[in-house]
């Protein structure tokens, strides 16, 4: 375990902002972990840098969580347990998932990100959370170095949301997560979006968790540009939840506003939809700007720092609050 000094995180981030972390150390296991909180205690965590803007240079020391391994827990005919360290890529354990005919996080391939911050926010895509998958996290607390564990339920997970962006934010870092995966009868998740309709193109007759997987992985890379080719972070906004009131009012103005009714009371509207109508699509404001396939990305076209993509989602936001009198929240954690 070696601290260096003065490293860019250019390199660590989707987004590619270049800030510089004072102080930079990789830690390959727990017992590497336990070690440094038996020493430091004011960290920056980063994982795969995947769901964050940076805006800039990180003074405290930058932990860069790259513990790995998979393991099988339990199985049965029906199920099996798997627990996987925090370094883990995401999309490579869906695709090892898929292979080993495991089921249940297929709609979830291609997304950016390391295992250990899969909970964080509880990501999901396609019909799908993480959440429903997820038995349980183990964690070490950064205050005494002891390894706890959170059940599903403890974890509090909501839409985008998890007790470890709240209650317990800055306590833990996610060392595992434990996912309970079907082996057969998968249920299939292929109405939400534009899977049944890939899968129609690509003339598949049955579904497989494989063709559900490459059908996911062909719709994103069609919508969403590859952070090795231009910066972004995925998803920079949450798909708002509004009142059917409020919905109906808009409804009558904008007949053709797309929506999931969540309940009798509560209806989601596409943000990207939203960003689409006020004009925003496509467009560049300088070194950053909105996604031309995809209106729900922001991204870098190379020299962007952190705060000028900051303000241009600032003026989004103001823009739908004004044209829809929506409040669009960003999904994205703010470095600021």
């Amino acid at each position: 375990m070696t601290i260096l000094e003065n490293i860019s995180l250019k390199n660590y981030n989707t987004f590619g902002i270049d800030v510089k972390a004072k102080r930079f150390v990789n830690i390959h296991s727990i017992v590497e972990l336990q070690k440094l909180l038996s020493k430091e205690k004011d960290l920056f965590l980063l994982s795969g840098g995947s769901n964050m803007l940076l805006t800039h240079d990180i003074e405290k020391l930058v932990v860069h969580i790259d513990i790995k391994g998979i393991s099988i827990e339990n199985e049965n005919e029906n199920s099996v347990e798997i627990t996987v360290n925090a370094g883990e890529n995401w999309h490579e354990f869906v695709l090892w998932c898929v292979e080993n005919n495991y089921g249940g996080i297929e709609n979830l391939s291609l997304i950016p990100g390391k295992v250990g911050t899969c909970p964080i926010q509880n990501i999901g895509a396609y019909g799908i959370e993480v959440k429903d998958t997820i038995t349980k996290v183990s964690v070490v607390e950064i205050e005494t170095g002891k390894i706890n564990t959170f059940t599903n339920e403890e974890c509090k997970f909501g839409y985008r949301d998890s007790i470890f962006k709240n209650d317990q934010k800055d306590k833990f870092i996610i060392v595992t997560v434990s996912f309970r995966l079907s082996k057969k009868n998968h249920v299939f998740h292929t109405s939400y979006g534009a899977i049944e309709a890939e899968l129609t193109t690509q003339k598949i007759g049955s579904q497989m968790l494989k063709n559900i997987s490459e059908a996911v992985i062909s719709i994103r890379k069609s919508k969403l540009p590859d952070p090795r080719e231009l910066g972004n972070s995925g998803s920079f906004f949450k798909n708002p939840l509004i009142s059917s009131t409020h919905f109906e009012k808009l409804q009558l103005e904008f007949p053709t506003i797309p929506n999931f009714k969540i309940s009798e009371t509560v209806v989601k509207i596409p943000a990207g939809w939203l960003i689409e109508q006020a004009g925003f699509k496509g467009k560049r404001f300088g070194n950053c700007g909105v996604h031309e396939k995809q209106a729900l990305v922001l991204v870098n076209y190379g020299n962007a720092t952190g705060v000028e993509i900051l303000n241009l989602a600032k003026k989004i936001q103001k823009t739908i609050l004004e044209k829809f009198q929506i409040e669009l929240e960003i999904e994205v954690n703010i470095i600021s």
